[in-house]
């Protein structure tokens, strides 16, 4: 969440929940930010956007995103409790029963599904109020294109995970607003690209002084390249990447270990272009990334002052990368503890001797659990990887292809791919520097999922804690929430749920 709007805007709080609190703003009660009284200056347009990205970063708080993409994959795994596990094991249904009991959906698809229509809905307010807004012209066309992009990331984070959902483009403002019919995934898509053109046309260009958090016009273009490679759409995607590479905007950090080092956070915005700006100070937002990875027992002070041990990374995933490579660096075998002691890895969990730490989150100045470690939403090494895929498969591993991925493999150390390779294995080498660069980053279900691939890889992700994993057709997506189902008579089912 943008830190100037957490800084100059203290009536953010009362306005998160709109119709769930009533609060004093000016001697003026406002029971939601969606009333007529409001949206009159650009102090309520700045809350108005800043409650949109609220949606987001309620959303990463759980963090929803994260685990259910990343415990349903096969680089990390949960220690064995009810609600995690059920990715792992793909033993949910579609009322996500286990899930609910254990954490009341904070960690579950419900989530997604929840806080990414709140996004939307707030969006649709902002653009069909803040045009009328009395206020500097330039930021209320920046506002706008925040708000449109922010309404196609979310379009495109329910597709990617629930297929054919309900597009909204217009605030709800009577009941009959509510029900409306999923539409098919290429629809959805459609409203995603819009959206997004409308972004880079009103987004300013990336600088140091833009306010952090915030979408740049870049950023816009590399969710566009990301969103339409998962569309098949090979021409636009490597377009859109194209344009973000040869912008000069940002820029590969020189040591890859610096892009998730809370104190280098600034100078690895050249790479981290988007990401959920984590602050471990109070009031802030934070997530629990940091905790669920760290070793258990709070055992600090390198990893983070308060972890438990919940989420390793799989043996296998460990040993398939190179030893040269540095971003095995972010996995480890051992931790130091407060005693300055090396703890080995047979001591790591008491689930497993074979436990793996993942150091992606690391917060050594943490507060209780709460971090500063941003989490990476959109790197420029992610729109480099998107080129390379899709001028392979519009082109073959052409020249430009392989520069696009030597780029990201020179900066982990790593000599250049091997020349002469078939379209296909050139595709797929791809997608495996995509889960060395990406992973526990939310990214690798996803893939999995979009090239259909996940009934093959998943059952050879296991480990003495899941010997056994069996995902079926139908995980491909997850099934839409059975509350919105009954909710709205007029939204159906992901056909293989039903």
């Amino acid at each position: 969440m943008p830190g100037n709007i957490r800084s100059k805007y203290g009536v953010l709080t009362c306005l998160l929940a709109a119709a769930l609190l009533s609060c004093k703003l000016e001697e003026t009660p406002y029971s939601a930010i969606y009333t007529d009284t409001f949206y009159k200056t650009q102090q309520d347009a700045e809350a108005a956007i800043a409650a949109v990205y609220t949606a987001l970063a309620d959303m990463y708080g759980g963090p929803s995103p994260l685990l259910v993409a990343d415990l349903s994959a096969d680089q990390v795994y949960p220690r064995p409790v009810v609600g995690r596990d059920t990715y792992t094991l793909f033993s949910y249904d579609a009322d996500y029963t286990a899930v609910r009991s254990y954490n009341r959906t904070m960690e579950s698809p419900v989530n997604i599904w929840d806080n990414c229509y709140k996004g939307i809905e707030r969006a649709n307010w902002v653009l069909e109020k803040v045009p009328g807004t009395s206020m500097d012209a330039e930021r209320r066309q920046q506002i706008l294109g925040e708000a449109w992009f922010l309404r196609a990331w979310f379009h495109w984070m329910l597709t990617k995970n629930f297929r054919d959902v309900v597009v909204r483009t217009h605030p709800s403002k009577v009941l009959e607003d509510a029900y409306k019919p999923g539409s098919p995934k290429q629809e959805v898509y459609q409203q995603v690209y819009r959206d997004l053109d409308s972004a880079i046309a009103a987004l300013p260009e990336y600088s140091a002084s833009w306010a952090k958090g915030r979408p740049s016009r870049e950023v816009a273009q590399a969710i566009y390249a990301k969103a339409a490679l998962y569309n098949e759409d090979w021409t636009t995607a490597l377009e859109k990447a194209s344009a973000v590479i040869n912008s000069g905007r940002y820029q590969l950090m020189d040591n890859v270990l610096d892009v998730y080092d809370p104190a280098r956070e600034d100078a690895a915005r050249q790479e981290n272009m988007w990401a959920f700006e984590a602050e471990s100070a109070v009031p802030s937002r934070a997530s629990q990334i940091m905790s669920l990875y760290g070793p258990p027992n709070s055992k600090g002070p390198a990893y983070g002052n308060s972890s438990y041990g919940s989420i390793f990374a799989y043996p296998d995933f460990f040993a398939s990368f190179d030893p040269a490579d540095k971003r095995r660096q972010l996995l480890d075998t051992f931790y130091i503890d407060r005693q300055g002691n090396t703890v080995h890895q047979a001591n790591i969990t008491p689930i497993t001797p074979k436990g793996v730490l993942v150091k992606k989150y690391m917060d050594p100045n943490s507060i209780g659990n709460a971090h500063s470690t941003n989490i990476p939403l959109l790197r420029l090494a992610d729109v480099y990887l998107v080129a390379a895929e899709a001028e392979a498969r519009q082109n073959g591993p052409t020249a430009a292809a392989y520069g696009f991925i030597n780029r990201v493999r020179t900066r982990a150390g790593l000599p250049n791919l091997e020349e002469g390779l078939s379209k296909e294995a050139f595709i797929a080498a791809v997608l495996q520097e995509r889960s060395w660069e990406l992973f526990a980053e939310g990214d690798r279900w996803y893939d999995l999922t979009r090239t259909n691939t996940f009934m093959q890889v998943i059952p050879q992700a296991v480990n003495d804690v899941f010997p056994a994993r069996n995902p079926q057709p139908r995980h491909r997506y997850f099934p839409i929430p059975l509350s919105e189902i009954n909710a709205n008579p007029e939204l159906e089912q992901n056909p293989d749920w039903k």
